[in-house]
């Protein structure tokens, strides 16, 4: 995706629109109302992109610039995070960030998108360089959605997280599919894994960038099924487990899970018999289940005893015959 079209959701509040301003930055009243339909937000967003064109690219002090006030990515140690670091630092930023003027601290700044880039230059102790524009809260989101549905890098779980964060600060879910330019079923999809999986354990395994939607959902079916996880907590505890990488943080809880629930077998009950001759020569052994029998000779003489039965096999199964029938009195 262009990085134009990634501006698209930037639009001056039209006058029917009121900045929230709010503490929480959660849309309610008539802010909740104002969108119907992804159309709306399309043809609003359209109208932004000759806003941003020709936009003055300032220099800012990077310490005068706050988090946007909704968290899109989950691994700060992300290893292409020291990548554009190094980038930046050689070769200096060569993409301004967009940010606003901040809706409650005047003489501040909020991003809106390019959180490492602000992150690096506050490192280096650098000035950062930023577009500014005066939105309000759901551009703010739309745009910031849409900058990382243009990142190849941002995995299923990270979209569905964010999402999950729309929605629970009040956003529709027109808005949170337009945000990350998703359908109604996708929105749905992501939502059954943020809603049946604990943000705790989510945050535990990571961004899982190799991990896609299909083995997030089943993840949190056997999660579900699970009656809350079992003994996870345990294995999360070990070093083997925090030491891994994410995506093998997500497999061996996938692999847990997905063992604890296939069908346990019932172990058979064995009845062992065993006897042995008087001069320990020959030692017989009897292990029974409920449909077979082993048995089993050993010591010196077992292959000549063994030989001796197997010649007599015709006479003693006649022999057990009549002694059955003599029992069940026949």
């Amino acid at each position: 995706m262009a990085r134009k079209d990634v501006l698209l959701g930037i639009t001056n509040p039209s006058p029917d629109r009121k900045d929230s301003g709010s503490s929480n930055y959660a849309m309610r009243g008539a802010t909740k109302s104002m969108l119907s339909s992804i159309g709306e937000l399309a043809s609003q967003a359209a109208r932004a992109e000759k806003l941003i064109e020709g936009a003055a690219v300032v220099e800012l002090d990077a310490q005068l610039v706050d988090a946007s006030f909704v968290q899109d990515r989950m691994d700060a140690g992300d290893p292409a995070y020291k990548e554009l670091r190094e980038a930046i630092q050689a070769n200096g930023q060569d993409s301004p960030i967009l940010v606003r003027p901040h809706p409650q601290d005047s003489g501040r700044y909020m991003v809106i998108f390019g959180h490492r880039r602000l992150r690096v230059a506050k490192e280096l102790n650098r000035p950062v360089k930023a577009v500014i524009k005066s939105v309000d809260d759901t551009a703010h989101v739309i745009a910031q959605g849409q900058e990382n549905s243009a990142r190849d890098n941002l995995s299923f779980i990270e979209r569905a997280v964010f999402a999950q964060k729309l929605v629970d600060l009040g956003y529709n879910r027109e808005t949170v599919q337009a945000a990350l330019s998703i359908d109604n079923p996708m929105l749905t999809r992501m939502l059954s894994v943020t809603k049946r999986v604990p943000m705790a354990l989510i945050d535990a395994i990571g961004s899982s960038k190799n991990v896609g939607r299909d083995r997030w959902i089943d993840f949190a079916t056997l999660y579900e099924k699970s009656g809350g996880g079992g003994d996870l907590a345990a294995l999360m505890e070990t070093d083997d487990f925090n030491q891994a990488p994410s995506d093998e943080k997500f497999a061996k809880l996938y692999s847990h899970l997905k063992n604890a629930a296939r069908p346990k077998r019932k172990k058979l009950a064995v009845t062992t018999k065993k006897w042995t001759s008087r001069d320990a020569t020959v030692t017989f052994a009897m292990n029974r289940k409920p449909k077979k029998v082993a048995i089993e000779l050993s010591s010196t003489r077992a292959p000549s005893f063994g030989e001796w039965l197997s010649e007599r096999l015709d006479s003693l199964f006649e022999q057990f015959e009549q002694s059955d029938k003599q029992g069940n009195g026949d």
